[in-house]
């Protein structure tokens, strides 16, 4: 699980993690979105990362999933995941994240997020730990401390889980 940027982030930094908060398309897929002449939609979702937050969760972190779309595929597998928050329709990903840890009475160290487009760039870096997949927009990965090897949709958000697992033993 080696990263491509390597990451000079210390396990003293993963351990203080107790929010990990993520855009869906682009992250938790590989930004794809199927939708058929009936106007349904499907969207692919890595069983990989599903255990990651299922993990996650058991551990005491908390997970939340901040989209710029609303999307019944997004709360389907948000609800079989039991994702606790779950933010639709909200552009501005750093308001919703600055809510969230607010709510959650967290600092910007104490969270990590996980984004792929030019609207998730302020919210990585407001983040005490900010991700970008590999094949994020330039502005994204800009923004990133660490890029995970594995790509998105594909187990790049199971490679950030184990981070902060492996820091919390």
């Amino acid at each position: 699980m080696k990263p491509l940027r390597e990451p000079s982030i210390e396990r003293v930094q993963w351990s203080a993690i107790r929010l990990f908060a993520m855009d869906v398309d682009g992250v938790l897929t590989d930004g794809t979105v199927q939708i058929s002449s009936y106007g349904t939609e499907a969207k692919k979702f890595s069983i990989l990362d599903g255990m990651g937050l299922v993990r996650l969760a058991k551990a005491g972190v908390a997970v939340a999933w901040i989209s710029g779309r609303a999307s019944g595929a997004t709360t389907v597998r948000a609800a079989e995941l039991k994702i606790p928050h779950v933010i639709q329709g909200r552009t501005d990903k750093l308001a919703a994240l600055q809510e969230l840890a607010l709510k959650l009475a967290l600092s910007p160290a104490q969270c990590v997020y996980m984004g792929d487009d030019d609207i998730d760039a302020p919210a990585i870096a407001w983040a005490g730990i900010g991700v970008a997949p590999s094949a994020s927009m330039p502005t994204a990965l800009a923004a990133a401390d660490i890029v995970p090897a594995r790509a998105a949709g594909h187990g790049a958000v199971r490679e950030i889980c184990e981070l902060i697992l492996a820091a919390r033993v």
